[in-house]
C-alpha cells in the first residue's frame, strides 16, 4: 500500500472496517479502486455519440425488456427527471421508444429499438477490443495470471452476502 493511503487509514482511525482483517481491508481497498478505474475506462468506450449515462440506460433498458422510466431511474441511481432527459436523448437518436403500458395507460415503458440493439453490440465490441489491446500490452505470464484471476473474480461474483 502506498504511504498516502496508509496515512489516510491511520487518520481515519485504524486499518479498516471493524471486524475485518487489516490485510483484507487493504486488499479490498486496492481491489475496489482498480475495479473503479477499469470500469470508468470501459464506460468511456462507447460509440454513436452516447454519453456514459445514455449507454448505461440503453443497456439497462435492453436487459430489462420494457422498464418504466421510474424503474430505469432507480436502477441507474438517478432522479426521474434526469432519466426522462436521458431517455429523450436516446429516443431522438432512434435507440429507444416509449410505449404505453397496456395494463395501465398512464404508465410509459421504454423499449430498445433495432438501432439501439445494434449500438449496444457495437459498444460491447468496442469495450472488448479496448480490453484486448490492453491485455496485448501485458506479458504472457501476466495474461496467464489474469486468466486465473478472472476465474476467481467469477467465483467472487457468485458468492452470496455473508
Amino acid at each position: 500500500m502506498d504511504e498516502a493511503r496508509t496515512d489516510q487509514l491511520h487518520r481515519d482511525g485504524g486499518d479498516g472496517p471493524p471486524g475485518v482483517d487489516p490485510g483484507e481491508a487493504e486488499l479490498a481497498d486496492r481491489f475496489r479502486l482498480a475495479l473503479t478505474r477499469i470500469h470508468r475506462r470501459l464506460r468511456q468506450q462507447t460509440g454513436a455519440g452516447l454519453t456514459p449515462s445514455q449507454a448505461a440506460a440503453l443497456a439497462s433498458t435492453d436487459r430489462l425488456g420494457s422498464p418504466t422510466l421510474g424503474e430505469l431511474a432507480a436502477l441507474e441511481s438517478v432522479q426521474p427527471p434526469s432519466m426522462t432527459r436521458i431517455v429523450g436523448a436516446l429516443e431522438e437518436k432512434g435507440m429507444v421508444s416509449r410505449v404505453v403500458d397496456p395494463a395501465d395507460r398512464r404508465v410509459a415503458r421504454v423499449t430498445t429499438t433495432e438501432r439501439g440493439r445494434k449500438v449496444l453490440d457495437e459498444n460491447r465490441s468496442l469495450k472488448t477490443a479496448f480490453l484486448a489491446r490492453q491485455l496485448h500490452r501485458l506479458t504472457a505470464d501476466d495474461r496467464h495470471a489474469l486468466g486465473e484471476l478472472t476465474d476467481l473474480l467469477e467465483r467472487l461474483g457468485e458468492l452470496s452476502d455473508p
